[in-house]
Parts: structure tokens; C-alpha cells; sequence
């Protein structure tokens, strides 16, 4: 049996923690709004951390709420680790989750779930400050994102696109009768329906390169591979999985 401990609400803070286990908060609001729910988080080689908060309003046990209202509360945060201030490069993001900071180092490449679409966001060069598509309608639901250092980013996919999704994203009154469900039944009833999660790989311009997937597979929000193998996991499910890349090839994007 799945069991699930209940956190209660409270701000999300942005945290490090050395090598001795000692936790440091670096920072617990942006422009006197406080985190709700940091999300992803990726480093540059300066130093600076880039992380993004997706809710100021619900916390992580209540993030089906946050997207069946379909409102803008996700934001992109940069942490200077000189000044130690946080600085909001950009609002009004659904559901702003994972982040990944490019190898040339001149842009960051964020996911919003709802919305099926990873964007770029540029934090050096002419285009500094100005944001632009990377990948939208995408084979399902995005959650972090990572870069393999090898030319490819894998972005994890909790569930593949549904007609329960196409509708919900549609019409508001879905969202809210769905809302009204998930307070009754909570994730242990509603994961049953979710299908067909895994990783989506994509080159350094977005273009899909590979599709990893399976119909029973549900909740992976995170996967990363070293060497010849593919990790994916899920903080939804107690699970961990390692896949041999050389024998069991992806199944290629068109």
C-alpha cells in the first residue's frame, strides 16, 4: 500500500545543503511575495542559481488545484550568490516546473506543464532578457528537464496526452468539477488514470529525438542517463528505474 504523509501549508523556501548535511535557506520570498512551491533548479557556471517557483499560491500536495484553475502564478527566479538576493526575471508562467540551464550558458530552458511547452529564456548576449519557444505540444505533461551533456535534453512526461487533458485545458467548468473530485479522492484515486508517462529526448534546438514510454508507466517527473543507462523516478510513486539504453532503444520521434 502507497502511504502518503501530509505536509502542511507553508512557504517553500530555497535551500543548500553542504556536505556535512547543514541546511541553509537562501532565500524564502522574491519582491516581498513568498515562495509557494520552488520547483526546478539548475546552476550555471557562475555560480548564479536559477530555480522556479510554480504556485504563489497552492503548495505541492496542492498543485492539481494550481493547474485546474488555470491561472498564471509561476514565476523565473535567479539567485545571485554574491549579493545572496533573488531577482525575478519573468510572471504570469503556468505552472513554471522543471529548469535547465543551456551548455553554451546564454540561456535557461524552463517547462510549463498546462500548457505542454518548454521556453528559453536568454541570460546572456543580445538576446538577454527575452524569451522564445523551444518546444510546445509536447506528447504530454512536462516536469523537470535535463541536459545530458551530449547535445540532448530529457524532459520528463508524468502522463501522455488524454482526452480528459484536451478537454480540462479547454473548458474552465471541466477544471473545476475536476478540482472539486481531486479534493474528494486525492491522487491514490485519480494516478489509476493517468497512461503512457516517460522521457521525451530532444536535441539542443528542441527537436525531438526519441520517445520513451509505456501505457502502464504513470508519474515520472524526473529522469537523467549516464552513461549507457536511463534513471527516472517520480515523487508521486516509490519507484526507481533503470533502463539499459543499448538494449532497449527508444522508440524514434517523427
Amino acid at each position: 500500500m502507497i502511504k502518503y504523509s501530509h505536509i502542511p501549508p507553508s512557504s517553500s523556501p530555497t535551500r543548500t545543503i553542504n556536505k556535512d548535511g547543514a541546511i541553509e535557506v537562501l532565500a524564502d520570498e522574491a519582491e516581498a511575495l513568498k515562495f509557494k512551491l520552488t520547483d526546478g533548479v539548475d546552476v550555471a557556471k557562475d555560480g548564479t542559481v536559477y530555480f522556479t517557483d510554480a504556485s504563489y499560491k497552492y503548495n505541492l500536495h496542492e498543485f492539481f488545484q494550481d493547474i485546474m484553475e488555470g491561472r498564471p502564478r509561476g514565476r523565473l527566479i535567479s539567485f545571485d550568490p554574491i549579493s545572496k538576493r533573488p531577482n525575478v526575471l519573468l510572471t504570469d508562467l503556468y505552472f513554471a516546473n522543471g529548469i535547465a540551464v543551456s551548455p553554451h550558458q546564454d540561456c535557461v530552458i524552463f517547462c510549463e506543464t498546462p500548457m505542454r511547452r518548454c521556453r528559453k529564456y536568454y541570460i546572456e548576449g543580445h538576446k538577454k532578457g527575452h524569451v522564445e519557444k523551444f518546444i510546445d505540444n509536447l506528447p504530454g505533461m512536462p516536469d523537470n528537464i535535463k541536459y545530458d551533456g551530449d547535445g540532448h535534453y530529457w524532459i520528463a512526461l508524468p502522463t501522455g496526452n488524454t482526452m480528459f487533458w484536451d478537454i480540462a485545458m479547454r473548458y474552465s467548468m471541466v477544471r473545476k468539477a475536476a478540482a472539486m473530485v481531486d479534493r474528494w479522492i486525492g491522487w491514490i484515486g485519480r494516478i489509476k488514470s493517468e497512461k503512457n508517462g516517460g522521457m521525451l529526448v530532444v536535441d539542443i534546438n528542441g527537436k525531438p529525438v526519441a520517445h520513451y514510454r509505456d501505457v502502464e508507466l504513470t508519474m515520472v517527473t524526473s529522469g537523467f542517463k549516464l552513461k549507457n543507462h536511463l534513471y527516472i523516478g517520480s515523487f508521486i510513486l516509490p519507484y526507481i528505474i533503470r533502463i539499459d539504453l543499448d538494449q532497449h532503444p527508444a522508440r524514434h520521434s517523427q
